[in-house]
């Protein structure tokens, strides 16, 4: 015991004891995803409190000259029927709050584990137990003591991310509820037997607490819920709380505003339902409430019931490429993007193939790197190191059963790292997996400026062509993108009949009628993409006025891998967001080779360069005079002119439904002030532009935002844009046309990347005149071409009334054989619902 107190001695200034606002990862280790549970448990360096597994803590002390190591390991114990039974302890409460790790939320402890703590000394590995320290000197005993309890009383990273992430159910005092106002008209409402007073539903009833209506609440996307009449109601009358019905005990009720547009708290619940006759401490519970409902399905996330091929019993797939991943909360939508993305070649010769080489030159610490963190998570998903059953159904007799489940892999560092500062992925909510997949796209940019860039694989440059129709003049430009959206025509459902017969039924409160999907035809969606559009207000530099002119999209050229989405989440004539329920019948294989964009033809003519006039009110002196060309600082064409004057109303309107205040000056200024209507149907026909919301530039302005080329830029920003790869020129131009804020910069520049190709870009930032592959004039974007020719080898499908909930899963032909990917069940597919996805991947087929 003597050497290894001495060896300890000899440390004891390295090892530290966790402060506040130290990030302890004693949960997963930082280059795999190693943990306590895993074979050989997890090292946690006792110095910057970093954890390894146990393949990677001999590299880390070879690297880091770090010697002290917590050793954790966890042992499952054998999970009983029923562990409270005849204990004494009363049994567990089921949640009451969608949250985790917190009073009445979901009970994250490790209650089914044996650990074993110990302390290990490198490069010998010499084992300290608790009771060894006891016979060493007080100095060593009190500091690795103190170290050793400090790290394991503290929060991990990742659990301390799961309760900031998610608390589903932070309810806030109604603005309407200390001054509603509720109308004597004489109603009382009985406790029991509702119904809807228009189509007579007795399930999911409503009543509204400024007129006592008693209506059924929203309908489901399955069919199922209401009839939406509580809804329409409130639109009707403007009346904005209702209370649902079944749910009122005398500790309170669901509270729904419709204004607010969320569960809301009314602390005057009593005395407004007192109003119509009822008394809350007689009341009992007949129907879950909405956070038991939300509840019960986060519970049960990820079981067959609700997806596809629920009804089929599939047989589970374990390997390499197959390898299930643990839902953190919301997080399919990660989940489904990410395992396709590592189905494609470039990322895995880019991340896994160089996984060594990556981890060789990660810097001190892993976890804030993306290369690494991309690198860890696609080996762990291609590795098949973790794709096996879950080890948490072995009878009395310690005999494994056949298990569904994979143990899989928790990309825990991997979200809290790419979602790191987003308003909407560094939370648990259910996100847009089409949002997610750009989001992600445009990190891997950033941090692929030198070297393979695996986005390439979806990148394509698309052509507008637009035809003057009294010139007959044309305009051609290209941008770059990476989705096809196309759009769902509902007129061209071939079930029609069927359609509004079912609805007819359910308007006359026939609840037995089931729900009926529309039936589209892909080839209809592919046309309306295809088809020339007609631009009604389109400003003519040939005739000097605005005329109506034809817009048509092409392919300037064709990605290795194109993704499809379908475009089912919409808005409703009331502005509701909802989601299309269709059935479209994708094909297997896929031949654009007819949508080649063929560029300038022979003997056409095209509009001259030449800008618009800016919007002037008649009040509004125009101080400028028309130029024919900007100059080094300045894109516009036009010499400074005033501001336009904006209808504020207007812009405030739009405002008001929840769009970006610098898309509605947008829309107020190319609808030319002309109203609400326009304007609105300038925003939608606009809200897939790249630009939609990046600021208004007016003729003679540098910037949406006000910054003029006099004007200071942050050498910082400067200096942080450069150090990514971009010259010193388009970090400037990039800072300017987004005043001066740097993370909207780098979204501009990756959002114009054929906006810049006359500006150089080099490894480490030099211009063209500080660089020597500055003498050719650059190509462009770099983008991958060859025939139009596809095959569907993944598709990602989601369920539910929104993007912002319910469930996404992901289907990928494996060796010609369709995987389904469902969180931590992988499972070959018997009828992969290929009419339903959300989102298609192509890849090209080889002539």
């Amino acid at each position: 015991m003597g050497d290894v107190s001495e060896v300890l001695m000899s440390v004891l200034s390295t090892i530290r004891v966790p402060k506040p606002g130290d990030r302890v990862h004693k949960d997963e280790c930082a280059l795999s995803f190693s943990s306590p549970e895993s074979e050989g448990g997890l090292y946690v360096c006792m110095n910057s409190f970093l954890g390894f597994g146990s393949q990677y803590v001999g590299r880390h002390h070879a690297r880091a000259g770090q010697r002290a190591y917590l050793h954790i390991t966890r042992t499952r114990k054998a999970k009983k029927e029923d562990d409270t039974a005849g204990s004494g302890h009363p049994p567990k409460k089921k949640p009451t709050r969608l949250a985790i790790g917190i009073e009445g939320g979901f009970d994250v402890d490790q209650e089914y584990y044996e650990e074993d703590v110990k302390v290990v000394i490198f490069p010998d590995r010499q084992e300290v137990t608790s009771e060894d320290l006891a016979a060493m000197p007080d100095v060593v005993k009190e500091r690795v003591s103190l170290s050793m309890t400090g790290i394991m009383a503290a929060d991990s990273v990742s659990h301390i991310l799961q309760v900031q992430q998610w608390d589903g159910e932070v309810r806030q005092e109604s603005r309407h509820a200390a001054g509603l106002k509720q109308l004597d008209n004489g109603i009382k409402i009985p406790p029991s037997g509702w119904r809807c007073e228009v189509c007579g539903l007795q399930e999911n009833i409503w009543m509204n607490l400024t007129d006592g209506k008693v209506l059924c609440g929203r309908r489901y996307f399955d069919g199922s819920g209401g009839n939406n009449h509580a809804l329409l109601h409130f639109q009707e009358t403007g009346h904005p709380l209702a209370v649902k019905l079944g749910t009122i005990t005398p500790d309170g009720a669901d509270v729904y505003s419709y204004d607010e547009d969320d569960m809301v708290l009314d602390s005057k619940l009593p005395e407004h339902l007192s109003h119509f006759g009822i008394d809350m401490m007689t009341m009992e519970k007949t129907e879950r409430t909405m956070t038991e409902l939300e509840i019960a399905v986060n519970q049960r996330v990820g079981e067959w019931e609700v997806i596809q091929e629920s009804g089929t019993t599939l047989r589970p797939l374990f390997g390499p490429g197959l390898t299930g991943m643990k839902n953190l909360g919301n997080s399919c939508y990660l989940n489904s993007v990410m395992q396709v993305l590592f189905t494609v070649p470039d990322f895995q010769s880019k991340y896994v193939c160089n996984i060594d080489k990556i981890i060789d030159e990660a810097p001190s610490d892993p976890t804030q790197d993306f290369k690494t963190q991309v690198a860890k998570l696609g080996y762990g998903l291609l590795s098949g190191d973790y794709s096996k059953p879950a080890p948490d159904s072995a009878d009395e007799n310690g005999a494994s059963e056949h298990n569904d489940y994979q143990i899989g892999i928790a990309p825990q560092m991997f979200k809290a790292l790419v979602g790191r500062g987003h308003p909407e992925f560094s939370t648990n909510r259910q996100q847009d997996a089409q949002e997610f997949l750009l989001h992600f796209i445009n990190m891997v940019e950033r941090n692929c400026r030198s070297g393979p860039n695996p986005s390439e694989a979806f990148r394509f440059l698309v052509e507008e062509k637009i035809v003057c129709q009294q010139s007959q003049k044309a305009k051609y430009t290209q941008r770059v993108d990476y989705i096809i959206q196309l759009p769902v025509p509902m007129d061209q459902a071939t079930n029609t009949d069927e359609l509004q017969e079912v609805e007819r039924r359910r308007e006359n409160g026939d609840s037995s009628v089931l729900p009926v999907r529309a039936q589209i035809p892909f080839a209809t969606c592919m046309a309306a993409l295809s088809e020339p559009e007609l631009l009604t207000d389109f400003w003519s530099s040939a005739i000097q006025a605005k005329t109506t002119a034809t817009k048509t999209t092409r392919f300037a050229s064709f990605p290795d891998h194109l993704v499809i989405q379908i475009k089912k989440f919409t808005f409703g004539l009331d502005w509701v967001p909802k989601k299309l329920d269709v059935s479209i019948d994708v094909p297997d294989t896929l031949d654009l080779s007819a949508l080649r964009a063929a560029g300038q033809q022979p003997g056409e003519e095209l509009l001259p360069e030449v800008a618009p006039p800016p919007l002037m009110t008649p009040d509004v002196e125009v101080k400028g005079i028309l130029g024919s060309h900007g100059n080094e600082e300045d894109d516009s064409l036009y010499s400074p002119l005033l501001s336009p004057a904006l209808d504020d109303s207007t812009v405030s309107q739009l405002c008001d439904m929840g769009f970006p205040l610098e898309a509605c000056r947008k829309a107020v200024y190319y609808t030319g002030n002309t109203g609400i209507d326009a304007a609105m149907n300038w925003v939608m026909g606009h809200m897939d532009d790249p630009d939609f919301s990046t600021p208004l530039v007016l003729p003679g302005c540098s910037s949406g935002g006000g910054t003029t080329p006099t004007e200071s830029i942050s050498e910082e920003h400067v200096a942080t844009i450069v150090s990514m790869g971009f010259s010193r020129d388009q970090a400037t131009k990039a800072l300017r046309a987004t005043s001066n804020t740097l993370d909207r910069a780098v979204d501009w520049i990756f959002s114009h990347l054929d906006d810049l190709e006359s500006m150089e870009v080099s490894e480490g930032g030099r211009s063209a005149a500080e660089s020597e592959s500055g003498r050719d004039p650059p190509p462009g974007p770099c983008v991958r071409d060859g025939p139009g020719k596809y095959e569907l080898f993944a598709f990602i499908s989601h369920m539910g009334t929104s993007t912002m909930c319910g469930h996404y899963v992901c289907h990928i032909k494996k060796d010609q054989q369709w995987v389904i990917f469902n969180d931590q069940k992988v499972a070959a597919s018997e009828k992969p619902p290929k009419d339903l996805g959300y989102l298609y991947f192509y890849r090209r087929v080889a002539e």
